[in-house]
């Protein structure tokens, strides 16, 4: 009787974390209300200079992410209210799970859980439960040249994001984080991971251009603006990145046609 008792409680606590995960999916792209956006800064190398640059990081260094968030919901005719509210909370001493070295169905399914779980006891939230948790990992430029490909949730809306420890790359820091932002609210990459060459249509910021290259801008979850058929470079900043129709589509700002 005892151990009945036990698996239905645990049945039921599965049940009511499915049900709370499908509800702030769900909530979170309705856009009736601004979604806050927590950003935690964590020193993912031990660095003193990454030490040093957390300390310096003011709620303005994300600024252009929201701006970015703003002028796109406009430009898909959206409101103001089908954007972002981002907050810069303590930095974390500790370090998310990381992601599984072979990318079997059973280490995903497993990772994800223990990362929601992690996310669960690490940063605070405040107000509304539906809410982004995004950790963003510095890394020293002085000590690695580059950077694992960051990783996001759509379930449990929180996402592990590597990045550099430096005023010259904050800007593309943004990109990246906007990008991993995205993949919570269900965006989904468009480049093709073998070359990171965006995938045309959807990759492309103006698919209908002609010529095709080069292109001016980059499509958000595309990644890179496409400058030849073979060539394509990060953008700067947020000023040189759209979100595409497909995106827009996937992240309820715009119908399917």
């Amino acid at each position: 009787m005892f151990k009945f008792i036990r698996i239905t409680i645990l049945l039921l606590t599965l049940i009511g974390v499915a049900a709370g995960t499908w509800r702030s999916q769900n909530t979170a792209v309705q856009w009736k209300y601004t979604l806050p956006v927590n950003v935690y800064p964590i020193n993912a190398d031990a660095s003193p200079a990454t030490a040093a640059y957390l300390r310096g990081l003011t709620r303005d260094d994300f600024a252009p992410i929201e701006v970015f968030m703003q002028e796109q919901a406009v430009r898909h005719g959206q409101d103001t209210k089908a954007s972002i509210e981002l907050r810069l909370g303590q930095p974390i001493n500790a370090l998310p799970p990381a992601t599984p070295q072979t990318h079997s169905m059973l280490n995903i399914i497993l990772w994800s859980l223990h990362m929601r779980w992690w996310a669960f006891r690490h940063g605070e939230t405040r107000g509304s439960n539906t809410q982004v948790k995004l950790y963003l990992l510095y890394f020293d430029p002085a000590q690695h040249s580059q950077l694992a490909h960051s990783t996001a949730l759509q379930k449990g809306l929180v996402g592990r994001v590597n990045v550099f420890a430096t005023p010259s790359l904050a800007k593309q820091n943004n990109v990246v984080i906007a990008h991993e932002l995205l993949h919570t609210l269900g965006a989904t990459d468009k480049y093709d991971p073998t070359t990171n060459l965006p995938l045309f249509p959807d990759g492309y910021a103006e698919p209908h251009l002609s010529p095709r290259w080069p292109q001016r801008f980059t499509e958000i979850m595309g990644g890179r603006t496409p400058l030849t058929e073979s060539h394509a470079e990060t953008p700067d900043s947020l000023r040189q990145a759209i979100i595409g129709p497909k995106t827009a589509q996937e992240i309820n700002w715009k119908a399917a046609p």
